[in-house]
């Protein structure tokens, strides 16, 4: 089959190269001239592990094209996959604009039959509004081109989104059309070889399955760290009760891991917009208001932490933070929690040291050029340089170097042996036994 992709971020571009890994001819399209280029030479605008090998071995055998033409794109393709950016406007709610552009655009060239999916995350009553977006275009060129709008949304983890694509747990397919429901069968046929693995439903309701998604996943994660902060109160270890409330099938382990707060580009956009759209229809949500609620509040536990320790100055004290991305496996700093520690400890005079395993150059590029100005924050090329006079270490993302390391390195290197472990990846006993101080969430002192 033949296909379109509009857009090639982070959904378009894992999309295009799968689709395209499983024979079909894919053209993914950006207005974005020179990340064209980029991706003709093979080079990716995104880190995911494995992306790069499977964009290249695609691209060179004639499967995966690059254009920012979308009428070159067009010529003789029944399949539109929108998935451009769909960021967060001022009051939390879904910009559309991109979405709707790209709707004008097809409407502009359509002259045959095509199915035009929504792949971007959008809010219940989107694919509406593309529809209406499209047939405008045609009625104002005075040409009828039947069409329909399904939504299909993406369920993949950075840092797993192949594995994701490849090997779904579920693939929503939204559409009222057996004719666009047919094509979207054939499509996910070769996914769909080992057992059946696509839901059909409503339009709106594949729109408002893939928010509620995010929003239950945010929501376990809101959860356990309220559990985190009680148990610190009542003397109480978490690591124990998280273990003993995940025994029990009906909750699991999955996202029950306390720690400094969630990010990336999906969850708080998710639940800010889920709220959104409730408040829009007068509907009070006080679970995703909490819920959001309690993330902003986590993303300042180490200020918390460090501010008990010592003390609301932290003139001439020097930390080391390991990990700027929101989650292992990723570059992506969006609304990560190192970016409200940085913003923190900056403002409170401290000098700073950070490392990341892979996102150096997105912080380079995207935090406040000011922090590196000032002198008081330099990344470094290494976790141990991160800790060279170091009064604490910090953890901030729990990339895998970071889970076993050097103690006795550590020791030499850092001024003051302490630990501050914002995703619980330590042993405290056995930390607290190489003479370091340690402080957890929600742990036992």
């Amino acid at each position: 089959m033949k296909l379109t992709v509009i857009g090639t971020g982070y959904v378009g571009l894992v999309s295009g190269a799968c689709f395209a890994e499983m024979g079909n001819q894919v053209y993914c399209v950006d207005i974005d001239q020179e990340k064209i280029e980029g991706l003709k030479k093979g080079k990716l605008p995104i880190y995911e592990p494995g992306l790069d090998a499977l964009v290249a071995r695609n691209h060179t055998e004639g499967r995966l094209h690059f254009t920012s033409s979308l009428g070159e794109a067009m010529t003789n393709c029944s399949l539109f996959f929108i998935a451009v950016g769909t960021p967060p406007g001022e009051d939390g709610s879904a910009d559309l604009q991109y979405v709707v552009a790209v709707a004008k655009e097809i409407g502009s060239l359509l002259d045959s039959y095509a199915v035009v999916v929504n792949k971007s995350t959008v809010p219940v009553g989107t694919a509406e509004m593309v529809h209406n977006a499209i047939r405008e275009q045609l009625d104002q060129r005075g040409v009828q081109v039947e069409f329909d709008v399904v939504s299909n949304p993406e369920f993949l983890k950075e840092g797993a989104a192949i594995d994701d694509f490849m090997k779904p747990d579920r693939i929503v397919v939204g559409t009222e059309s057996p004719r666009a429901r047919e094509l979207m069968y054939q499509l996910y046929a070769p996914f769909n070889r080992n057992h059946e693995r696509t839901i059909y439903m409503g339009v709106r309701d594949a729109e408002m399955t893939k928010y509620a998604a995010n929003s239950m996943l945010a929501t376990k994660i809101s959860f356990i760290n309220e559990m985190a902060g009680l148990c610190e109160l009542l003397g109480v270890d978490v690591e124990n009760v998280r273990r003993g409330i995940g025994s029990d099938s009906r909750i699991g382990f999955s996202f029950i891991y306390p720690g400094c707060g969630y990010g990336g580009s999906c969850f708080p956009k998710d639940v800010q917009a889920l709220i959104r759209m409730a408040q829009q229809v007068d509907f009070e949500p006080r679970v995703l208001q909490s819920v959001e609620q309690r993330n902003q509040f986590q993303k300042g536990w180490f200020g918390r932490q460090l501010r008990r320790h010592f003390g609301d100055d932290l003139s001439g004290l020097t930390f080391g933070i390991w990990g700027l991305s929101f989650k292992p496996g990723t570059d992506d700093m969006r609304e990560a929690s190192a970016t409200v520690l940085l913003a923190d400890l900056l403002a409170a005079g401290a000098t700073v040291l950070a490392y990341d395993p892979v996102a150096m150059e997105t912080a380079a590029r995207e935090l406040p050029a000011q922090w590196f100005a000032s002198g008081q924050l330099r990344l470094v090329d290494n976790q141990y340089q991160a800790l060279e006079g170091a009064d604490a270490m910090l953890l901030v993302t729990e990339w895998k170097p970071f889970r076993n390391p050097d103690l006795d390195a550590m020791r030499r290197t850092m001024k003051q042996q302490l630990i501050f472990d914002g995703r619980n990846q330590y042993d405290p006993e056995l930390i607290r036994s190489a003479g370091f101080g340690y402080v957890g969430v929600g742990r036992l002192v």
